[in-house]
């Protein structure tokens, strides 16, 4: 058994028990739960959050996360130690002598990656900007015993800002690899365009975006109830956090370059989700997005980067069966990971060669590793 334990070669057979084990790998949906799926998504549709509510909830998103941490302090989300595993390319930053590297986390959070990352960094010249747009969370970080100055820099920083389109402090073309791991989705639509600016810049070329977040179909999505649907595949939470749900040809044309806007891409997809992938999300993230049943635009390129743009390495649907043997449930989970590099003529700088394509090539949607929910 390795540390953290291997996900993704699980498979459910023909003939096999499926309340034999609490999860498996490369589950398609089934016909009974896309036709609930296509019934929620109605339902949802029928009954959004009012036109006052939904002012309330995108005027000022950091005040929802605010609160949330206030609430949860540090102890919500387990750490993540798996980054390493699912995106080699940290580990070659923090390998002894890989020289001054940076990197940047884009919601940070309690510091639930940045934390691991530089436990177990080997590399006297890492440096890594742990940022988010809840000032909470960023005191969090700051007060952590594990937070060491020498390496960690904590920043209030809303990665979606026409203003202050780079942290404090952190210069432009700078960093090597830009974390986001479940924050792209608690954007708008509308900002996805200057997020992706505001990332573009920060990279040195041949620099990486590594992001894992939520699918189009994930039961987290299904199971929202009446008055949490803001507009199509976003919704808001019971605590007041936003959550988007991905399909793969958004992010594909988002990261890719094709210069499109918030709009063009929420179109209602079918039905569920139509990829097949593998492994599964962080026991914590999956009680974060299912929490709510229990609470009852501009281009994305702009001139400068339509002149480089991202390369994507690796985009894969990640799916998983999750089963409660108890109460004989099923559990449909679906997350998005990827991998982009900003555009250089010179390859990059981070250890990789011409072939290298991440921990699965970009034409597959499947990975082979993932993270820590126990099975």
């Amino acid at each position: 058994r390795s540390d953290p334990f291997q996900f993704g070669s699980r498979y459910l057979e023909e003939g096999d028990d499926v309340y034999e084990f609490n999860a498996w790998d490369h589950v398609p949906t089934d016909a009974v739960y896309n036709d609930y799926a296509l019934l929620q998504y109605a339902r949802q549709r029928s009954d959004p959050v009012s036109a006052f509510d939904k002012q309330r909830f995108n005027a000022d998103p950091a005040k929802w996360w605010n609160r949330f941490y206030r609430h949860h302090t540090s102890n919500f989300f387990k750490d993540r130690k798996w980054l390493r595993q699912e995106f080699p390319v940290l580990t070659r930053l923090t390998t002894r002598g890989a020289g001054a590297r940076v990197v940047l986390e884009v919601g940070a959070g309690a510091g639930n990656s940045a934390f691991p990352i530089v436990a177990a960094n080997e590399n006297a010249g890492l440096r890594v900007w742990a940022c988010d747009f809840s000032t909470k969370a960023v005191q969090l970080i700051r007060a952590n015993a594990a937070f060491d100055d020498g390496v960690m820099r904590a920043e209030v920083w809303d990665v979606a800002s026409e203003t202050e389109t780079l942290p404090a402090g952190l210069e432009e073309g700078s960093v090597d690899v830009v974390l986001m791991i479940f924050v792209f989705s608690a954007l708008a639509p509308a900002q996805w365009a200057q997020a992706v600016r505001n990332v573009w810049r920060a990279l040195k070329p041949g620099g990486e975006v590594c992001l894992r977040d939520y699918g189009r179909g994930d039961l987290a999505q299904v199971r929202f109830k009446k008055g949490r649907y803001l507009d199509e595949n976003f919704y808001v939470r019971g605590d007041g956090t936003r959550v988007y749900f991905f399909e793969k040809e958004e992010l594909e044309r988002i990261w890719g370059g094709e210069g499109l806007d918030g709009a063009e891409a929420r179109r209602p997809a079918e039905a569920g989700v139509e990829e097949s992938g593998q492994a599964e999300e962080d026991e914590e993230q999956c009680q974060l997005a299912l929490s709510d049943e229990e609470d009852g635009s501009g281009d994305v390129n702009d001139s400068a980067e339509r002149q480089g743009g991202f390369e994507i390495l690796s985009l894969g649907v990640d799916r998983r069966l999750l089963v409660n043997r108890q109460r004989k449930l099923k559990m449909y989970r679906c997350w998005m990971q990827g991998r982009f590099r900003k555009r250089d003529d010179a390859r990059n700088k981070l250890g990789g060669s011409p072939g290298d394509r991440g921990p699965f090539p970009a034409e597959e949607s499947s990975q082979n590793d993932d993270q820590s929910l126990s099975t």
